[in-house]
């Protein structure tokens, strides 16, 4: 039987076969957020970036570790990161039920915030905030002020521009006296019908007034636009683990990527509901934008923090955490195992790739290599 090697395709591998044409038609136009990303993923884990040598103490074969690139763009970086966020993140969770709430942005607006993403993408994720907040205020829901951790995402599953807001929200609230807590009705925070014509109001409320004699569609007034919101029924910690995954990753990973030849690129992807995998193939060019598009400006936020998780309500969330009777200890956060090839290399000992017998010794620091001349 012979066994043999299973070639993973990653991005970085359609951006050296394919890029410099995508360059060469599109690189006075792109963003320089799109050009720093394209050149961080083509340099990460290579030789450009640095890194170490470690050797065998038993074969005596050398093993190269290069650095990553730490764009967060990339899809073989911050594993790392992911696991620091999640674990900050579990110790501000408050031991009360939680619900998970999606704002969608109408496709007719697409075009629209693509163009204006530096201002377009924040007020996005503030609309949607602060409308769960001024609604759930109201006596007849919660009465009381949440928290909402929001979370921006701007792909569908087969890379489309597909741009949404993902939302933590407490299943209560602190009293404006802030010294009742107000816990929301089981399994209901509020009416999705009120909270969809809140948002809508507010965001093109705030459009108004940062883009002056802005005319957008008609049709976006006339038309109730998406909310889904439910109760994080799995724990607060499981779509804690889900929103992570957004947070620094971007449009898709690498082992969804089945083959770039020829000019195409064939990829996995969920079909509707999530429930079927399938594939689908689009040209080399096709696959470049549709990732380069999900990648942000700088100075875009992709998860923010509201009402009760605000930076300035630490310390009444820290008493909070302290009066609300805890819940048990069967929510724990699962974290991904850590593939970052700059985590621990220095610090743990590991066993040769090559023998399977020695241990890998390290010898010493690559350097970064500098830009070649022009």
């Amino acid at each position: 039987m012979i066994c043999r090697a299973i070639t993973v395709i990653e991005v970085a591998d359609v951006f050296r076969r394919y890029g410099s044409e995508y360059l060469r038609k599109f690189g006075q136009r792109m963003p320089h957020s799109h050009r720093r990303a394209f050149k961080d993923i083509l340099r990460c884990r290579t030789p450009a970036m640095g890194g170490h040598v470690f050797e065998c103490d038993h074969c005596g074969r050398q093993q190269y570790a290069y650095h990553s690139c730490r764009n967060r763009s990339c899809p073989k970086c911050h594993k790392s990161d992911t696991r620091a966020w999640l674990q900050a993140r579990e110790k501000e969770l408050l031991p009360v039920p939680y619900y998970h709430v999606i704002f969608t942005l109408p496709h007719e607006l697409g075009a629209f915030a693509r163009r204006h993403q530096q201002k377009v993408y924040g007020l996005l994720i503030k609309s949607a905030a602060h409308s769960i907040i001024k609604l759930a205020a109201d006596p007849h829901y919660v009465g009381g002020r949440v928290g909402v951790m929001a979370v921006l995402h701007t792909w569908g599953s087969n890379l489309t521009y597909h741009c949404h807001v993902h939302c933590l929200v407490t299943g209560g609230g602190l009293s404006s006296g802030g010294r009742t807590w107000m816990s929301a009705r089981e399994d209901y925070l509020v009416p999705v019908r009120a909270l969809s014509r809140l948002f809508r109001g507010n965001f093109l409320d705030r459009i108004r007034r940062q883009f002056e004699g802005i005319n957008l569609p008609k049709s976006i007034r006339q038309k109730d636009w998406v909310v889904h919101c439910k109760p994080a029924v799995q724990g607060s910690c499981a779509v804690l683990n889900y929103l992570a995954r957004y947070i620094h990753r971007v449009a898709i990973t690498n082992s969804r990527i089945i083959s770039a030849d020829n000019g195409k690129v064939t990829f996995r992807y969920k079909g509707s509901g999530g429930a079927q995998i399938r594939t689908m193939t689009v040209s080399a060019q096709e696959f470049i934008r549709r990732f380069l598009q999900h990648v942000l400006p700088a100075g875009v936020h992709k998860v923010r923090y509201y009402g009760l998780w605000s930076p300035s309500n630490r310390k009444k969330l820290c008493k909070l955490q302290q009066i609300l009777i805890p819940l048990g200890n069967n929510q724990q956060v699962r974290f991904e195992e850590d593939t970052d090839a700059q985590a621990s290399v220095l610090s743990e000992a590991r066993e040769c790739p090559h023998c399977q017998k020695g241990t890998l010794i390290w010898i010493r620091r690559l350097p970064r290599q500098g830009r070649a001349p022009p």
